[in-house]
């Protein structure tokens, strides 16, 4: 029987990877989104058609919302029925240093990047019992930059939660993080941002999607890993060379 995947923010960009990534390896998709919706729609039409056999829902939920959270998981077992792998890739990426943080932001990049993926790996165990939980993260988790203050908090705390959950939750759970580096471009850039940024990080290239879908397949084929953080970032964790 096939398994079953719920990915956040699975419309576009690194989610939407992922989804054509477990699609193409046989797996069901919960598509879930926010303000995604023809996007979302679009991709579950092209996977229904491509996957005649397989799943593929889509699932609105706004993660800024607690009590649409907590709906998620119980509506996805409720569609998808069989239910395996959570993936917490959703998340509000803007900056603002420290001293520029209004609480507003801050509740803001905290509910969206780390209380959402808490209610739903909390959720996850009370009802599905069993299964893989993968949190993306980051790789400026390693350092103090405040550029992005309360993004990093946010990713810093999603990866504290992470060893958390894996140690309450085992065996029956396992939960590892993944932390990206420079992978795509923002909306409004293209690659030469990219290339410029990696001239300071030890592989002196972005990575791509690449390095992250791989870095998946490993944490779902290894059943002995958990509490684990996989950086996909070409070496930026280790600070810049000489």
């Amino acid at each position: 029987m096939a398994k079953t995947a719920l990915i956040t923010g699975a419309s576009k960009r690194v989610g939407k990877a992922m989804v054509l990534h477990l699609a193409r390896q046989g797996w069901n998709i919960a598509i879930h989104y926010n303000s995604s919706d023809v996007e979302a729609k679009l991709l579950q039409e092209e996977l229904a058609k491509d996957y005649p056999n397989q799943q593929f829902g889509v699932f609105k939920a706004d993660l800024n919302n607690a009590s649409e959270v907590e709906m998620l998981i119980p509506e996805v077992v409720k569609t998808m029925h069989r239910f395996d792998l959570l993936i917490n890739n959703a998340s509000l990426f803007e900056p603002a240093i420290l001293g520029k943080t209004s609480t507003e932001f801050l509740d803001q990049q905290m509910n969206v990047n780390f209380r959402a993926p808490f209610i739903l790996t909390r959720n996850f165990a009370q009802t599905v019992q069993s299964g893989v939980i993968v949190n993306i993260v980051d790789t400026r988790i390693v350092n103090n930059q405040s550029g992005f203050a309360a993004y990093s908090i946010s990713k810093k705390a999603l990866w504290e939660l992470t060893k958390m959950a894996a140690l309450e939750f085992g065996p029956e759970i396992r939960v590892n993080a993944i932390a990206p580096g420079l992978t795509l471009p923002p909306n409004d850039k293209g690659e030469d941002y990219l290339m410029k940024l990696a001239e300071r990080i030890a592989m002196k290239r972005p990575g791509g999607l690449d390095p992250i879908l791989k870095s998946l397949d490993y944490i779902l084929n290894n059943d002995y890993l958990t509490g684990q953080l996989l950086f996909c970032d070409g070496g930026e964790n280790l600070g810049q060379p000489n």
